[in-house]
């Protein structure tokens, strides 16, 4: 049985740095990795999904080349091939550069293959036995695939088999209309499939503000997107090289009849095959890993980071998890998940950066509080660059003055959040960006002008 004094279980955005950073203060790790290098982010999360983004913002771009002037002879095409082709080659540059790193790491042992607990500091890997005083859980999760009667009978999609899509479905229907089914969504419409969006909820990503949500199906539907709501999808089947999708909508049923079908409802953590029971490792009810603040499991010794710990499902979080738990064990400080303030993006065209609370969020808490909204038509960069779609939203604490939140959906709106993230991290008073000189002509330059329209939120 080879000890280690930590074993590191899967390679995703927190578990590589961990690992070098136990090296780097001496520590003998192994590192397990039972496929690719990288987790989802870099195989079937972000970086492929938004390489292919930017073909697709491409291809539109090159349709309204006449808004700008730029004549372009003949319809614009699209290779598919290509494609995932230019997919490929990014994401095999990074995850290549993961698995180098760690293989060429002295004082790290990479294996490869399942990982399994036999006991609370024990893993097999295959038909060896590591032991390790230290282990780190940073396995990921998967798309959820839902019990619909007639699923398991067709051929459906996830976002990873996406990834290995070469060609040009004619009618995509996509069941679940949150962040990773509406990126897909208008990813493909654009590409020039038909797409059609089925929601079981009300309204779009139904964790935002409400008129967060029309304006990203206003947009969406402005580019051809089929989008039904309060639609319950009660089963599928095939129909001879299609297949058909029945939902339930205010008591009636229809079908939609798509090439192929996409499952985008949600996630699940990578926790049902690793003997997590054979060590004594708790997990919630829907197999995340109950972890504290400080994200150590139940059992002394063992911490879970990344997706599977249900703290966080971001490429963000998971290195942040990493942080917290290198700050903890080799740099004498005090860290912990509360730290953190909720931040992440939707990758729509325009984008939606999102930071702390949402308007409900502050209604429901009852605080008194300031908002403020600017539309993205008002804003100049926007207005030159002909993408004026969107509006920037901001909530105040009116007794503090410190910044609650905000939705900035809009052309560079994933980048701009990070001017008011920042601002929420130094806890300081709305009123050091307001009288901040911003850059002309950007969009950020709007952020200090909009703080300075705040009214009482009623």
């Amino acid at each position: 049985m080879p000890h280690y004094d930590a074993i590191v279980i899967g390679t995703g955005q927190s578990g590589p740095a961990l690992a070098r950073r136990l090296v780097a203060a001496g520590r003998k790790v192994a590192v397990v990795e039972r496929k690719f290098f990288g987790g989802t982010c870099v195989n079937t999360g972000c970086t492929p999904t938004k390489t292919m983004i930017a073909s697709a913002y491409a291809a539109h771009l090159a349709r309204r080349a006449a808004d700008y002037g730029v004549t372009i002879g003949g319809p614009v095409g699209i290779d598919m091939k290509a494609v995932k082709a230019r997919k490929d080659a990014v994401v095999g540059a990074s995850r290549g550069g993961v698995e180098r790193s760690l293989k060429t790491l002295d004082g790290c042992t990479v294996y490869e293959g399942h990982a399994r607990f036999t006991a609370a500091k024990a893993v097999a890997v295959g038909d060896t036995t590591l032991t390790a005083d230290q282990i780190f859980i940073n396995v990921g999760g998967r798309a959820v695939v839902p019990p619909i009667p007639g699923l398991d009978q067709v051929p459906y999609l996830t976002n990873s088999s996406m990834m290995e899509v070469d060609f040009l479905p004619d009618h995509l229907v996509i069941l679940g209309g949150s962040y990773v089914g509406l990126e897909f969504a208008q990813m493909f419409r654009r590409f020039g499939s038909r797409v059609t969006v089925i929601e079981l909820g009300p309204r779009l990503i139904v964790r935002e503000d409400e008129d967060v949500s029309r304006a990203v199906a206003a947009f969406l539907t402005d580019e051809g997107i089929d989008i039904r709501t309060d639609s319950k999808v009660v089963g599928v089947e095939k129909q001879r090289d299609d297949v058909a999708v029945t939902i339930e909508a205010a008591g009636k049923k229809s079908q939609v009849v798509g090439s192929h079908v996409l499952v985008a409802i949600g996630r699940q953590p990578n926790t049902d095959d690793l003997g997590l029971d054979k060590a004594g490792i708790k997990v919630d009810a829907r197999g995340f890993i109950e972890v504290d603040d400080q994200l150590r499991t139940s059992v002394p010794g063992i911490w879970a980071i990344g997706d599977c710990n249900g703290r966080g499902a971001f490429t963000h979080t998971s290195y942040n998890d990493f942080e917290i738990v290198a700050g903890n064990l080799l740099d004498n400080e005090t860290r912990s998940v509360r730290d953190r303030i909720n931040a992440y993006a939707l990758y729509t065209d325009p984008p939606l950066g999102r930071a702390g609370m949402t308007e409900a969020d502050v209604r429901k808490a009852g605080r008194p509080a300031l908002i403020a909204t600017w539309q993205m038509e008002d804003v100049s960069r926007a207005y030159e660059k002909g993408e004026t779609k969107g509006f920037m939203k901001v909530l105040v604490d009116r007794d503090s003055k410190q910044i609650l939140g905000a939705s900035l959906l809009g052309l560079s709106g994933d980048e701009v959040i990070h001017t008011l993230l920042d601002l929420m991290y130094a806890r300081a008073p709305y009123t050091v960006m307001q009288r901040a000189v911003h850059i002309h002509p950007t969009v950020a330059e709007f952020v200090p002008t909009m703080l300075g329209e705040l009214k009482p939120l009623e």
